[in-house]
């Protein structure tokens, strides 16, 4: 049986390649079935298929989004996601890196029961414009 640190490495890797994948579903299936994520104190998006439409509307914005994880920290049912975003606005064409975290609660069963997302938005929306 896998040790917890190895479980939450492998929940960690696996979410940034679900994120890489393209397929909003796959980031979903990460989610508790009610589970939900907000992003720099947003409204909260909440159930699977609402975390689909959101990981969709970043497919759109970036069709070649990479995310990569890098670094994990936990203690008992809660971790911190430390991530990098990479990609093209689909728009605009401009190159975008930025760096955030997410803070996870998780279930008995490693799945995301809440997440707060948090990244520099007007560094990110700087990038996307070109300035």
């Amino acid at each position: 049986m896998a040790s917890i640190r190895d479980r939450l490495n492998n929940l960690a890797r696996d979410y940034a390649i679900a994120w890489s994948s393209g397929d909003p579903n796959a980031v979903a299936e990460f989610f508790a079935p009610d589970g939900q994520i907000s992003i720099n104190r947003g409204e909260p998006i909440i159930g699977r298929s609402a975390v689909a439409e959101m990981a969709r509307g970043f497919y759109t914005d970036f069709p070649d989004l990479e995310v990569r994880c890098d670094m994990l920290r936990w203690a008992g049912s809660h971790a911190i996601f430390v991530w990098t975003l990479e990609g093209h606005h689909a728009e605009t064409g401009n190159h975008v890196v930025t760096r955030g975290w997410e803070e996870w609660e998780l279930t008995d069963n490693y799945k995301i029961q809440t997440s707060l997302g948090w990244f520099d938005a007007d560094d990110y929306q700087r990038q996307i414009d070109g300035v």
